[in-house]
């Protein structure tokens, strides 16, 4: 059996995670502050991730519901928010602080408390941090969201670096039709410049879907060469490997 811990596990990609491993027969634990109606991910933990100093004995309650015959376990860092939209100098430092401790300080947290917990398990053990091409490109109107997913990939490489025992990987999914999308399009140009251009993904039918990006982290996860990926992926922009004389693109 597998097992999966995934925040943001109430709505879009991770609720789509939580329901599919589930589905597949997995050990799914899912997090968030609050359930969604229709759940059908596995075991739900209601947790504010706000609450940072509680997370090492969040990983610490995690470990004890935990089967004991696991042959992979995996973190999923899922749970994030684009909010606050504004220039720089417009940003409450309240919205600031909030963004950065959810996208960085949480995920940083969580994979520390998970590697603590879990070192020496006999067993496949994974860390899969969801970043965004915002970390890799500048965005005006986003530097606090952009700031934190830089942070997450860098501090993924580090990570992957010292912890040869996990592999960790920092994966931008592309463009999905989540809340986050809805958020964006609902903003206004002086805070968004780029507002129009994502309100054309929408029209354009450009947008993923949660379900489908879901499917490829899942496939990511399961490639045979997962081990030896770089630390810092693009979703839309992987490597073809080949399994049994198929390729998987």
């Amino acid at each position: 059996m597998e097992a999966y811990i995934v925040t943001g596990a109430s709505k879009g990609i991770g609720q789509a995670l939580c329901r599919q491993l589930n589905e597949s027969g997995q050990f799914v634990i899912g997090i968030a502050r609050s359930k969604s109606e229709g759940w059908s991910g596995g075991r739900f933990l209601a947790y504010d991730l706000s609450d940072l100093p509680g997370i090492p004995q969040l990983m610490a309650d995690i470990a004890g519901a935990l089967p004991e015959d696991i042959h992979r376990l995996a973190l999923i860092n899922n749970a994030g928010t684009v909010e606050p939209i504004g220039f720089s100098d417009n940003n409450d430092p309240a919205a600031i602080q909030a963004n950065i401790n959810l996208n960085l300080t949480a995920p940083m947290i969580l994979s520390s408390a998970f590697i603590g917990q879990f070192k020496g398990l006999s067993c496949e053990k994974a860390i899969v941090n969801i970043s965004s091409g915002a970390g890799r490109k500048v965005y005006q109107g986003w530097s606090a969201y952009c700031a934190a997913k830089a942070g997450l990939d860098h501090f993924t490489r580090v990570i992957d670096a010292e912890a040869p025992e996990f592999k960790v990987v920092s994966v931008a999914p592309g463009i999905i039709d989540t809340g986050m999308q809805e958020q964006i399009r609902n903003s206004n140009v002086q805070d968004f410049p780029l507002l129009s251009r994502f309100q054309d993904y929408k029209k354009a039918g450009k947008l993923s879907t949660a379900e489908e990006t879901a499917e490829k982290l899942i496939r990511l996860m399961n490639r045979q060469d997962f081990r030896s990926l770089d630390p810092v992926l693009d979703l839309r922009e992987l490597p073809p490997y080949e399994k049994e004389g198929m390729s998987d693109q």
